[in-house]
C-alpha cells in the first residue's frame, strides 16, 4: 500500500520520525541521507531518490516517486550512471513488492519490454523479473 504523496511535505514529516542530528564521526552518505530526509519530497532530484532508495530510507513515498520518473525515462540517471535509479529501486528486497503490488505489476511491465541494457543491469532486471 502506498501513502498519499504530498510533495511540500519531507520524509521526516510524512514519517512523523525526526532523526537524530548527524555527528561529526558520521559518513558523508549518513549526513546527505539526514540532510535529504529534511527536504521536501517533491525537490528531490533523481540523484536523491537513488541515494535514498539504495539505503532503504522512506520507500512508502519514493518509490511512488521513482516510478513516476521511470515511466518516463527508465534510464534516469543521478550521478553515478545511466539507469542508476532503475537499479537501486529494482535491487531493492523483493518483500518490498509485496507491500507495493501495483508498482510491482507495473516495474515487472515496464522493466520486461526493456532491451539493449548493459549486462550488470539486465542481470538485476533478470533478477526482479523472476526472484
Amino acid at each position: 500500500m502506498t501513502h498519499p504523496l504530498n510533495r511540500d511535505r519531507s520524509l521526516e514529516e510524512l514519517e512523523r520520525d525526526r532523526w537524530p542530528a548527524p555527528t561529526a564521526d558520521d559518513t558523508r552518505l549518513v549526513s546527505t541521507a539526514h540532510a535529504l530526509r529534511r527536504r521536501p519530497i517533491g525537490e528531490l532530484t533523481v540523484e536523491d531518490r537513488r541515494l535514498l532508495i539504495g539505503q532503504d530510507i522512506g520507500l512508502p513515498y519514493l518509490l511512488p516517486l521513482a516510478v513516476e520518473v521511470l515511466r518516463e525515462n527508465p534510464m534516469a540517471e543521478g550521478h553515478m550512471y545511466e539507469g542508476d535509479l532503475l537499479s537501486a529501486v529494482l535491487t531493492r528486497n523483493p518483500s518490498v513488492w509485496v507491500e507495493f503490488p501495483e508498482l510491482g505489476r507495473e516495474l515487472r511491465g515496464m522493466v520486461s519490454k526493456l532491451t539493449g541494457l548493459d549486462t550488470d543491469l539486465q542481470q538485476k532486471v533478470e533478477r526482479f523479473l523472476d526472484p
